[in-house]
This record gives C-alpha cells, sequence and structure tokens, in this order.
C-alpha cells in the first residue's frame, strides 16, 4: 500500500531516515514511475527494481542491496520508533530507585534513540548558564553505567555472526 500510494518525496523521506539509504530518492522516484505502469504486488518486483537503480559500485558493498528500504519500509508500517519511545518512557516509570534499565539495540537509529533517551534522563540542571542559581530544580533520574554501549566480543562473533549489530546499554536508576 505504502509502495503504491505514497509521493515520491514521502517515500524518499522514509527511506533516507528509517532505512539510511544513500539512493532513496532515486529507488523513490523509480518506484514511482514503475507502480504507473503496474502496481507492487510482491517483494520481488521491489528487489528486482532496487537492484536495477543502485549503481553496481554500491550493489558490491554491505550485503543485499534491498535491506535498507525493506528495513525503512518495516519500520514505517510498524511505527517501530514511536513504539520505541514510548516504551522507554514506561519501562524507565515502572523502574525503582537503584533499578536498572538494559537495552539491547540492532540498528543505529534503534541505538541513536536508546543514546538520546539516558542522556535526557542524565541531565540535570536546564537552567542558562549565566543564572546564578538553579531555577528548574530538574536533577539527574539515571546515572549511566557503562559511557559506551557493550559490544559483541571475538568469541560471540564467531559463534553468532548476527549479533556484530548489537549494542547493549545500560543505566541506574537514582
Amino acid at each position: 500500500e505504502l509502495l503504491n500510494s505514497y509521493d515520491t518525496d514521502a517515500m524518499a523521506r522514509i527511506f533516507r531516515e528509517f532505512g539510511e539509504e544513500r539512493f532513496a530518492y532515486p529507488i523513490a522516484k523509480r518506484i514511482a514511475a514503475q507502480r504507473e505502469k503496474e502496481p507492487f504486488t510482491h517483494t520481488g518486483q521491489l528487489v528486482e527494481l532496487i537492484y536495477a537503480t543502485i549503481p553496481a559500485a554500491a550493489r558490491r558493498e554491505g550485503g543485499h542491496p534491498a535491506k535498507r528500504v525493506f528495513q525503512a519500509l518495516r519500520i514505517a508500517v510498524n511505527s517501530e520508533l514511536d513504539q520505541l519511545s514510548q516504551c522507554l518512557d514506561t519501562a524507565f516509570n515502572c523502574l525503582n530507585p537503584g533499578g536498572r534499565f538494559v537495552i539491547l539495540t540492532f540498528h543505529s537509529l534503534e541505538d541513536r534513540m536508546v543514546k538520546q533517551k539516558f542522556a535526557g534522563y542524565c541531565q540535570g540542571c536546564t537552567c542558562p548558564p549565566d543564572f546564578p542559581v538553579c531555577v528548574c530544580g530538574k536533577t539527574p533520574q539515571v546515572r549511566l553505567v557503562n559511557r559506551k554501549p557493550i559490544l559483541s566480543g571475538e568469541a560471540e562473533l564467531n559463534e553468532n555472526p548476527r549479533a556484530r549489530s548489537a549494542k547493549l546499554r545500560l543505566a541506574e536508576k537514582l
């Protein structure tokens, strides 16, 4: 439905923002042109179109050429980032002081959102620096247990190569 109804700019935005696809606009433009001839009815049509749109040099790097577009479509259709944001806030509010908030992410968009949420929870006073005394009264709600994410080790990667993209972040509620 999305491929057959969204305009070129909206599709390109989805592919760029949610799939981090470098060729988002050419792919979206080609989708719009193709659906004028025949609507998309199965994924194979989209795979062929993406493969034909992406330059040969780019197809040789970074896995399957359609991977990022399919990721973007999945995230957009399922509202995954909105769901993640709500989940983070709800889970954080359920924690008792001293409780640990542990989250495992599998791609950069998820990890960026978790990192920014944790940074927001860690932020204290938001008063302008030139105020002599804090008037906002905001205090940090968590402390980061690890500043950097924990990544899979070599032994784990040998056993499970799909763990290469996994990042574990944790914070402790104050």
